[in-house]
């Protein structure tokens, strides 16, 4: 990502120059064409679906957008489809973390996109989007790793400045480790009108963060020999994190059925102190018509666990075509133009991570005046220096789908960390060997 910033103006010239001659070959006519797909949904993605109509004027196609889900219910809607052999829609919305499960479902973009046009992305998040070779999805500009939203008030307030070193020893700033977020979550936890952090606590979502966590505590989630093994030490640290917070009322008592959506309005709401989230709620957070903490919030580099590593689980948004879609050329070009720089100019716009090598430029000149967009981007970059991906297997999915009830179990007090752990990497190693993968 660093030598992606440092991209000299004549490289950015020449990416631009390489891609304009297929613009308009990409564009096409297809009058009488109607696209089906499934996305992603939420309010950070309306801006760029609202460029869809675009599209269809442009080229005489229509976009029937079947479903418009979180990607965690779209994913169980796909493999329904799958099951059913009901394949019958064209574009769907896709993911970094996702995409290893569908091995067969998708076209390679390789055979529909000219390589001028692959070569204008960031070229980690294309290899992260190949899979066994194929090209599976054109990135969005929505590079994903979270960083550490905080409402600045609370650490200019002189009584809290002066408690808080009082009970713990410490000056009162934005916290360097996890252990600090723990202390100043409780501290500043008022249940049930203000809380200290707050965090997912289900889906793949309670189980990424368990997994950065677990790096961050020194262990692996996997190990060489693609076993589980996050039922350590440094996996009892890590899940007693999110255990001990629950327990001290410093998260609202209905974390563990949090997602996403959930989490950007709880922090935008103005009842949470501390919020690790991802770069797509920047703007949202300091938007006066959205958020009530706009113009309060500060970024910071996520915290480090006890082995003195960051968290920085991360991964990409993008869109894939099926093997089945009968009009692929219309698609290719629908999901080129959600993909192109003007799309990513708008994501960006609205805080995401783009994955276009020149709209990173644009991006940060952008920024030159807008203190709070320079502050996100800049922690952002430092925050993408340490980013990791999930371990690279299909079952990723299925795994978390089987860890996340026991991770909830600890949370809520049913298990100790060390028997969820126990049961969860049980329950993991069958899924593995169910797939052949041991």
């Amino acid at each position: 990502m660093s030598k992606l910033l440092s991209s000299t103006a004549a490289g950015v010239i020449a990416i631009f120059c390489a891609g304009s001659a297929f613009s308009a070959e990409l564009m096409g006519k297809f009058d009488g064409v109607t696209i089906d797909a499934k996305l992603i949904g939420g309010q950070q993605y309306e801006p760029l679906y609202a460029r869809i109509a675009e599209w269809e004027k442009a080229t005489g196609a229509k976009v029937n957008i079947l479903s418009k889900k979180n990607h965690f219910e779209l994913d169980k809607e796909i493999k329904s489809d799958i099951a059913s052999g009901s394949i019958t829609w064209c574009v769907g919305s896709n993911h970094s973390s996702f995409a290893p499960q569908y091995p067969d479902l998708y076209a390679d973009l390789a055979a529909l996109v000219p390589k001028e046009i692959v070569d204008e992305f960031v070229q980690t998040t294309i290899k992260a989007s190949t899979i066994d070779g194929r090209l599976v999805m054109l990135p969005r500009a929505q590079f994903d790793v979270s960083a550490l939203y905080y409402q600045k008030s609370l650490y200019e307030d002189e009584a809290k400045k002066k408690a808080f070193k009082e009970k713990y020893g410490y000056d009162l700033t934005p916290p360097d480790t996890w252990k600090q977020v723990s202390e100043q979550a409780e501290f500043f936890a008022d249940p049930p009108n203000f809380y200290g952090t707050q965090f997912a606590g289900k889906e793949e979502a309670i189980n990424g963060r368990f997994y950065e966590m677990l790096v961050a505590e020194g262990g692996e989630y996997l190990d060489a020999d693609g076993k589980p093994a996050f039922n350590s030490e440094a996996g009892v640290r890590a899940l007693d994190w999110f255990v001990n917070l629950y327990k001290a009322k410093s998260v609202p008592a209905g974390t563990t059925n949090y997602l996403w959506d959930e989490l950007g309005a709880g922090f935008a709401s103005g009842t949470i102190a501390l919020n690790l989230d991802w770069p797509g709620w920047a703007t949202y957070f300091n938007d006066p018509k959205s958020s009530k903490v706009a113009g309060n919030v500060g970024v910071k580099i996520p915290p480090t666990g006890s082995s003195g590593k960051r968290t920085g689980w991360s991964g990409h948004h993008g869109f894939s075509i099926t093997e089945n879609c009968v009009n692929k050329e219309a698609a290719a070009s629908l999901v080129w133009f959600l993909s192109n720089e003007d799309s990513q100019k708008l994501e960006a716009a609205n805080g995401t991570l783009p994955t276009r090598t020149a709209v990173w430029e644009w991006d940060i000149a952008q920024a030159e005046s807008d203190p709070y967009k320079k502050e996100v981007l800049t922690t952002f970059q430092e925050t993408a220096k340490g980013a990791f991906a999930v371990p690279q297997t299909p079952e990723w999915i299925e795994i978390s789908n089987t860890v996340y009830p026991e991770l909830q179990a600890a949370i809520l007090g049913d298990k100790t960390s060390k028997e969820a752990l126990d049961a969860a990497a049980e329950k993991a190693t069958t899924v593995l060997e169910d797939a052949g993968a041991l």
